[in-house]
């Protein structure tokens, strides 16, 4: 099992250092995230101070952008690592697509992103081959390649394209035209086993196309601040309905629909206590540092391909506890 961490919302100048560190205590893979910074410009960063390890998007926003603007960026990431960089993309919601990037919101949200999907690899296709850039989809008509714009082949040129999803419409998708699967923190294994694979199966199936790479971010606590940090966070997302499906298969609806209120109140410190230990055994670990690495190898153990942690890695903060985790799941 590949063992990653991801950056958190840390600016550029503290990109380089947390990389090294992130190599050297034996990461896989270090991720970036669309939240209060730009997801590709540490991978600059990342490439420049590391020599093997692996970086990604988890994820880019796909629907604000054009896919042209995110090929040339992924293909220069591509080339200046030495085919090291993964490209990961999320739709994200209606509202912040609307109302915080400006673009407008499609009707069919699977149908534009397998477009955008496709697109990517028509320019990466047209690069490497030489052959004309010729795309026609419904959101997309891509047919302009002159030389002056061709950036040309490079020596790694299949870069992986990992999806985000937490339903089954974005399960099927990654299976159909995607490398890997982003599993959002807020699932159980339950779900990924009876939920979410299957999808993705069915999508690779239909497809012919080997099954997705399942990368999951778990939550996990330790300690009574991280335990309430995990309650709290699983509180807000159960109350989102487009995650409702998670809650629905544990038959937690009720619980869900009460969070949904008050989320919707604005009463977010009632809702945490929703959070019974039941339900919060269920969708995180629970444990010592000594047993949390053992707890994750048996719970993930043939459903995760990569596995990271909702906490970020810090260095030089609980470095033996981290040391101990990839020792494990690399082992698996």
């Amino acid at each position: 099992m590949f063992v990653d961490t991801t950056l958190g919302p840390v600016g550029l100048s503290h990109v380089a250092a947390l990389a090294k560190a992130a190599e050297e205590m034996g990461f896989d893979t270090l991720w970036s995230s669309e939240t209060q910074h730009d997801p590709f410009l540490p991978g600059v960063l990342v490439a420049e101070h590391t020599t093997h390890l692996q970086f990604g998007t988890a994820i880019a926003v796909g629907f604000a952008r054009s896919p042209g603007a995110m090929a040339y960026t992924a293909w220069d990431l591509a080339q200046f690592s030495g085919g090291r960089f993964i490209l990961g993309l999320g739709t994200q919601v209606k509202a912040h697509i609307k109302r915080r990037f400006g673009m407008d919101w499609p009707d069919s949200p699977a149908g534009k992103f397998r477009e955008q999907i496709q697109a990517l690899r028509a320019f990466w296709d047209a690069w490497q081959t030489g052959e004309k850039l010729d795309f026609q989809g419904e959101y997309y008509k891509l047919t302009l390649m002159t030389p002056f714009f061709n950036p040309g082949p490079i020596e790694t040129p299949d870069i992986p394209i990992y999806i985000a999803g937490v339903n089954t419409a974005m399960a099927r998708l990654a299976g159909d035209v995607a490398d890997g699967f982003h599993v959002h923190p807020f699932h159980t294994p339950h779900y990924l086993r009876e939920v979410l694979l299957p999808a993705i199966e069915a999508g690779a199936t239909r497809s012919g196309r080997p099954r997705a790479a399942l990368a999951v971010t778990a939550f996990v606590a330790t300690n009574e601040q991280e335990t309430a940090y995990a309650r709290q966070q699983i509180a807000f997302y159960a109350s989102t309905p487009s995650y409702r499906a998670v809650m629905s298969l544990h038959g937690w609806d009720a619980e869900a629909e009460h969070l949904s209120k008050l989320a919707s109140a604005g009463r977010w410190n009632e809702m945490p206590a929703v959070i019974g230990d039941e339900m919060l055994e269920t969708f995180a670990v629970i444990g010592t540092p000594q047993d949390v690495p053992t707890l994750l190898a048996e719970r993930y153990h043939g459903l995760a391909d990569r596995l990271a942690l909702y906490t970020p890695f810090v260095p030089g903060r609980r470095d033996e506890f981290w040391k101990h985790l990839i020792k494990r799941l690399h082992a698996l």
